[in-house]
């Protein structure tokens, strides 16, 4: 496997894997399963094998499996283990380890057999709230501590997108078209990040609004023309990385005034970018959330 070289605390096994840094330095000790290397001051430091060991180890843990029937596997037997246990697994907490080490390996067929698994018991909209979401979170984590290289995060993302996109082109196949309001979502310019939004988009899809889905990298003055053919538009953009901190109060203001201020439209506005903004700043034809459930609520 392509590792991205990473030095971890236990503290960051603790945080990523889940399992207490006592429980780690026990197995560590009584079972020798993970071999941490030692500074020069003689602080215990781990790599990116014992990270996916550890969530091997975890895994088989939570399925019942004891530790020491666990260390006594040979090595080569912890991935294909785990792997077929994923399988069958119905358990969220499982089913998030499992799509971990299906983007640490390129796994496609454990991330479809662990979503197909999934399905069995649980709806899509279900799946991603209580599957997705925090596995996206770990995944900002897991790159935020440079654990993963863009290629993780890619075929992770492309592949959670793809059963959005599945699920939204049945909904669009009845085009529905309320005369009251309609919805534009839309990501401001040099932002790339539509897993969100476009999750967004099946939401209130599923709502029976008329949706315009614009996507990634879109200009400001680009919605002027949207403007012209549509009243009592809601517009929903998703901040992640842009604007920047240094453009955003402006970039509000730019908002409200010329694309807002007219026909009675209204944004709703998600994402990392703006939660450290207070709301008594922010335009009043513009709210914010922290969760994409309460925005959908919202509507």
């Amino acid at each position: 496997m392509n590792s991205t070289e990473h030095v971890f605390s236990i503290k960051d096994l603790e945080n990523l894997s889940g399992v207490k840094a006592h429980t780690i330095r026990i197995w560590e000790k009584r079972y020798n399963l993970l071999k941490p290397k030692r500074s020069k001051t003689n602080i215990r430091h781990y790599d990116l094998n014992n990270l996916q060991k550890l969530l091997n180890i975890s895994f088989l843990n939570s399925n019942g499996f004891k530790i020491s029937k666990i260390a006594a596997l040979d090595e080569t037997e912890l991935a294909p283990k785990t792997r077929e246990l994923a399988f069958m697994g119905k358990n969220d907490s499982q089913a998030i380890v499992a799509f971990k080490l299906a983007m640490l390996n390129f796994d496609q067929i454990l991330f479809y057999n662990t979503y197909n698994s999934l399905l069995e018991e649980k709806s899509f909209r279900t799946i991603f709230y209580e599957v997705f979401i925090p596995l996206l979170f770990d995944l900002g984590m897991l790159w935020q501590t440079n654990t993963i290289s863009p290629s993780h995060e890619h075929f992770l993302t492309v592949h959670i997108k793809q059963k959005i996109l599945v699920h939204i082109e049945r909904l669009q196949s009845t085009d529905p078209r309320p005369s009251t309001k309609t919805v534009v979502l839309f990501l401001p310019e040099n932002e790339t990040h539509d897993l969100g939004l476009l999750f967004i988009n099946y939401e209130i899809l599923s709502l029976g609004y008329h949706t315009i889905f614009l996507g990634e990298n879109i200009p400001l003055n680009n919605l002027k023309y949207i403007n012209k053919l549509y009243d009592d538009i809601i517009y929903i953009s998703y901040f992640t990385i842009k604007p920047s901190d240094n453009e955003i109060h402006n970039y509000l203001k730019i908002f409200s005034e010329e694309y807002l201020s007219v026909n009675k439209n209204s944004a709703k506005l998600i994402g990392h970018r703006i939660r450290n903004l207070n709301p008594e700043n922010v335009p009043k034809n513009i709210m914010l959330y922290d969760k994409i459930e309460d925005l959908v609520k919202d509507l």
